[in-house]
């Protein structure tokens, strides 16, 4: 091992890039498909060994920069599907956003490596930096924090440490962990430590025990329209016929889910299909997926129907996506030719005005949110008042047919853990899924497969640490801790001789 480290200490830098690519990718198999929790221990570890190898701070980004590509570009390969559902015209894009998307986020990465190195190469510092970057990929930009590592989590019981910490304070202690492991000097520790967090992480399961369930029976609906037939006018009535056909099929359940833009026409057109829909549903509340168009502003919506097909609440999706459901900086790309993706009017969706609680009769309440929205843990936190059940509405036909799906419902199931409530999810393509709170899924339709789902919905758990707290105390823990590394800094320059040489740069 000792033999080994020299090595990789004096190879070139190339060769250290190399290395640090490989072990940023390793980290893959931690998420959907492959979904082998320990395995994000790999890239953790590296970065600890990459700082403790960088030359000077440029050297120590370089190095974080190849980690983190390596780590997001194996990780995120299903970006490149969007690209491929008209091939013909934006097939050649798709690339250049696997590449442009990993290098972005990999800066983050970067950016922890070089400030650890810069404070004096102290793994302390780094397990602050390492959080405090995918703090900011949540937050800055609007976000992404898709394939944060404590996703990797989500089907054991070291996942629950989202409960109490959210996905910023389980960061930071499986950073920590992996930095112990490093820190560590004798092997025999090293390898006991790794031993034991495999336990941790991939052997020692969920406990079996079922989570209480309501008297309540929901029906999701998944009618499987390819995205690249979904909005084709040939199959536009294949697609509604097999939804109001799961609709009217057997018992009738107490609710009834369609997913994101279920229906292809705007709000103000659909009501004939509205009445269908209601008659369908038998007395049943619905709620599905549609845009709606408001003073010449467009919106991603979800609406909740009675039993005579009237519209009796709507949410309109806040958190929108760049670049697929709205342009930033639209003049600029407009004047480059580049369009949206997802863009079925100029400009793209208008964003609606935040986290809102929708009154589901016997069901309780429910916070609505509309495919990508599930993936920030901040915004649920926001909403005004804690909700009975999470409800996600969303096209994952976008995210193709592996791992896209897969990772996203792994974050549907790391928001029911974080708040202790049951999330229930209707996709277009799959895959539907009642979540209970542990996160554990009770009942599937599985990808790619048109069907319906009917599940008693689970009964919600006790308020969790971190649906009380949110991420204020992590962030605050993460400032003092960078902050003590540049006073550390600091003190460190002051104490320097005159005469002696400045610290490596």
């Amino acid at each position: 091992m000792t033999t080994m480290r020299a090595w990789i200490e004096n190879a070139p830098i190339w060769a250290q890039i190399l290395l640090a690519v490989a072990a940023g990718a390793a980290g893959s198999f931690a998420h959907a498909p492959f979904d082998l929790s320990v395995a994000i221990l790999i890239p953790l570890i590296s970065a600890f060994g990459l700082l403790s190898i960088a030359r000077s701070v440029m050297a120590a980004g370089l190095l974080g920069l190849a980690l983190g590509t390596g780590y997001f570009a194996a990780t995120l390969t299903w970006i490149v599907e969007p690209f491929q559902v008209d091939a013909a015209t934006t097939g050649w894009m798709a690339p250049f956003a696997l590449l442009f998307m990993s290098v972005g986020l990999s800066l983050f990465w970067a950016a922890a490596l070089s400030l650890a190195r810069w404070s004096g190469g102290h793994v302390w510092v780094l397990v602050f930096a390492m959080t405090g970057a995918e703090m900011l990929r949540a937050y800055l930009f609007t976000g992404f924090p898709w394939a944060t590592p404590p996703q990797a989590l989500v089907g054991g019981l070291a996942g629950h440490v989202l409960s109490w910490a959210g996905p910023h304070g389980t960061m930071l202690v499986l950073t920590a962990a992996a930095g112990l492991v490093w820190a560590v000097s004798r092997e025999w520790v090293k390898v006991a430590l790794v031993v034991a967090l495999a336990a941790v992480l991939d052997v020692i399961p969920l406990p079996a025990a079922e989570s209480p369930l309501t008297e309540q029976t929901v029906r999701l609906v998944q009618p499987n329209a390819p995205q690249q037939e979904k909005w084709d006018p040939a199959r536009i009535p294949v697609f509604i016929n097999r939804q109001i056909d799961y609709t009217a099929d057997g018992d009738v359940p107490d609710l009834v889910v369609w997913p994101e833009t279920a229906l292809p026409y705007l709000l103000d057109q659909a009501q004939p299909a509205l009445d269908v829909i209601a008659d369908a549903a038998r007395g049943a509340p619905v709620v599905l997926g549609i845009q709606r168009e408001e003073a010449g502003q467009y919106y991603n919506s979800l609406v909740t129907l009675d039993a005579t097909g009237q519209v009796t609440q709507v949410y309109d999706k806040h958190h929108l996506v760049p670049f697929g459901e709205y342009m930033p900086l639209p003049w600029l790309f407009r004047r480059l030719g580049i369009q949206s993706i997802a863009d079925r009017v100029d400009g793209g969706y208008t964003p609606g005005p935040g986290p809102q609680l929708l009154d589901m009769g016997p069901l309780g309440t429910a916070l609505p949110l509309i495919c990508y929205e599930a993936v920030f843990a901040h915004d649920i936190g926001a909403s005004s008042a804690r909700p009975d059940f999470l409800m996600q509405l969303t096209n994952d036909a976008w995210f193709g047919m592996r791992s896209g799906p897969q990772q996203h419902l792994a974050q549907a199931q790391m928001r029911a853990i974080e708040q202790g409530l049951p999330l229930i999810r209707a996709a277009n393509t799959g895959i539907s899924a009642v979540i209970d709170p542990k996160g554990r899924i009770t009942a599937s339709l599985p990808l790619n497969e048109a069907g319906y789902l009917d599940a008693r919905l689970p009964a919600p758990g006790a308020p969790t640490l971190y649906s009380r707290t949110g991420d204020l105390p992590w962030v605050l823990l993460v400032l003092s801790g960078l902050i003590g590394a540049v006073l550390h800094r600091a003190s460190t320059r002051r104490a320097q001789p005159i005469d002696a040489p400045a610290p490596e740069a």
